[in-house]
């Protein structure tokens, strides 16, 4: 294998390098980010919760203030019974009062109802309290965690862009440029081993890196000009092994 190719596979390594550590970087920063909006939609329903607990709660004031201003009318009319005149007026009077009392006993009932309601939303907001306590107290662990991670990655990943630069000297510009493009699809992974097949010709070639066939013309140029060739289907350098069966 030419220097050229050689110093491609040596800057690739410190390629896959960098990808694997910018991977853990967001694998923790996607750790914190979920946690965090975990956080947020317990959050938003215990907020639901609450809102339907004072619309709940005004309700049931409602209501009652309805009772009363019945309660009150029922005294007016008691007040009336001992005014009327005949026994129509009185049976009249008696059957407002029965219908007030009535109607009081359902909104009671209606009432009632809304209570229950309100502590169960009560308990439903309590138990949400205690899973976002619990939740906070779930992110300063991971928080402390990747911090301390974090800082560790992020060395390890200026160690290696430093290395990754004095890899790339002696690489002429346009061939790194490809290079660089190649690797981004391919988190670093910018080459590939030609795959020779059988053991007499004619052989069979495969792209180590899609693992679909390639024409011996590949193989025969790598084998005679170190030069850049690409595999037909995904884009990737191609290379020889130096130790594969020609």
């Amino acid at each position: 294998m030419g220097m050229l190719l050689e110093s491609l596979r040596k800057l690739q390594k410190i390629e896959q390098d960098i990808a694997h550590v910018r991977g853990r970087i967001r694998v923790r920063t996607n750790a914190v980010n979920v946690q965090t909006r975990k956080i947020e939609k317990l959050e938003q329903e215990r907020d639901s919760l609450s809102a339907q607990s004072i619309d709940r709660r005004k309700l049931a004031d409602s209501l009652e203030l309805d009772i009363k201003d019945r309660d009150a009318q029922v005294l007016s009319f008691r007040a009336g019974l001992n005014a009327a005149r005949s026994n129509k007026e009185y049976a009249a009077i008696l059957t407002q009062i029965n219908t007030l009392k009535a109607d009081s006993a359902q909104i009671e009932d209606r009432e009632l109802t809304v209570m229950q309601n309100i502590e169960s939303l009560k308990t439903q907001i309590d138990e949400i309290a205690t899973q976002i306590e619990s939740e906070e107290a779930r992110l300063n662990e991971i928080n402390s965690q990747s911090e301390k991670e974090l800082t560790k990655l992020n060395g390890m990943l200026e160690s290696l862009n430093k290395t990754r630069e004095g890899a790339t000297e002696g690489i002429p510009a346009g061939t790194l440029s490809t290079f660089e493009r190649i690797a981004a699809n391919y988190e670093g992974e910018a080459m590939a081993m030609i795959e020779i097949h059988g053991r007499k010709p004619p052989h069979t070639y495969i792209c180590g890196g899609c693992f679909m066939g390639l024409t011996p013309e590949h193989a025969n140029a790598l084998s005679l000009r170190d030069e850049i060739r690409t595999c037909d289907n995904c884009g990737r350098i191609l290379f020889i092994d130096p130790h594969a069966q020609q």
